[in-house]
């Protein structure tokens, strides 16, 4: 059976780093008040002209250099994002051109925080279909572009960076003992897509708008709905919440993150936190919080993997890989 593995990871993220204190010269808020809400401490953001394309690019040379190749070798390029450089084209062709890769083709995914899951379960199918051989799946975003400056519940939670991950085909036996992905599962409901958006759009405004948040509804269905994506995953990939090594979530708040623990009883030891340094960036907080966890000896190889993340849209799902 054909799985598809993960052969490299990297990560970008901007040189501005941002304290919580940056924030109390103009807002009504303190260093205690954000950690007590959400665990974050300091997030980057990108500098004047730095777009998400240039995070993006950075952080799939890191993830090829991970994996012993360059772009001649890549079939095809995933990036999610809410945040791309430009209506059209998509950011990933942009991306393709300053890697040097003149073959195979490049799409954006849009999911919010849910893209990289997304964009993860596409460049699987692709794999399994015989699409591709190998895919390079990024998530990258600058959220700075997108905050209300005077929203304090908002737009101290967000920060800027990037992720990437190597997936190449490889044959396996079929079994949970496989190395790579061996299960997705995709969500979406609309009917609550006006409790987390951006007010501005191309069809809609002709802006770009700000991002809100009514931030108890987004919590309540946050944990609910994480925790049963990743139920759902396990069992389609034929293990229990026993058998996992370590998960890798959605990096928004340290409470959701907590919270889902609980609800599945999963122990802290097993999961991975990146978010008190890095804030919430959205579609490239897992592939960010996958390559942090490698440099700190946090995965290895073998290891049984979820990640879950949910977004706007609402748009959540959950991914389970064996490392």
């Amino acid at each position: 059976m054909t799985r598809a593995v993960v052969r490299g990871v990297g990560h970008y993220l901007p040189e501005r780093v941002v304290e919580n204190d940056w924030f109390t010269t103009f807002l009504d808020t303190s260093d205690e008040w954000i950690r007590s809400r959400s665990g974050i401490e300091r997030r980057h953001f990108a500098a004047e002209g730095q777009t998400t394309s240039d995070l993006a690019t950075r952080a799939a040379g890191a993830a090829l250099a991970d994996a012993g190749m360059d772009a001649s070798q890549i079939d095809a390029i995933v990036l999610a994002t809410s945040t791309p450089d430009l209506t059209f084209p998509a950011t990933a062709t942009i991306v393709q051109e300053r890697l040097g890769m003149v073959r195979g083709f490049a799409f954006d995914v849009q999911a919010v925080c849910a893209g990289f899951i997304y964009a993860l379960a596409n460049a699987n199918a692709l794999i399994l279909a015989g699409q591709a051989e190998r895919v390079l799946v990024i998530g990258a975003e600058t959220f700075s572009r997108i905050m209300n400056w005077e929203d304090r519940t908002t737009c101290v939670l967000f920060g800027d960076g990037a992720g990437a991950l190597v997936l190449e085909a490889a044959q396996g036996q079929g079994t949970a003992a496989d190395r790579g992905i061996l299960a997705t599962d995709l969500q979406s409901d609309g009917r609550h897509r006006e409790i987390l958006k951006v007010t501005g759009g191309v069809s809609a405004s002709q802006s770009t708008g700000h991002l809100m948040m009514a931030g108890k509804e987004v919590f309540r269905h946050a944990v609910e709905k994480l925790a049963t994506s990743t139920l759902d995953v396990i069992a389609k990939a034929g293990v229990s919440i026993t058998d996992i090594d370590r998960v890798v979530p959605h990096q928004a708040n340290i409470r959701i993150i907590t919270r889902t623990a609980q609800k599945l009883d999963l122990p802290m030891e097993k999961i991975v936190v990146t978010v008190q340094d890095h804030g919430n960036t959205s579609a490239a907080s897992i592939p960010l919080a996958m390559s942090v966890a490698q440099d700190r000896g946090e995965l290895s190889e073998g290891d049984l993997v979820v990640t879950e993340a949910i977004g706007g849209g609402l748009a959540w799902g959950a991914v389970v890989l064996r490392w």
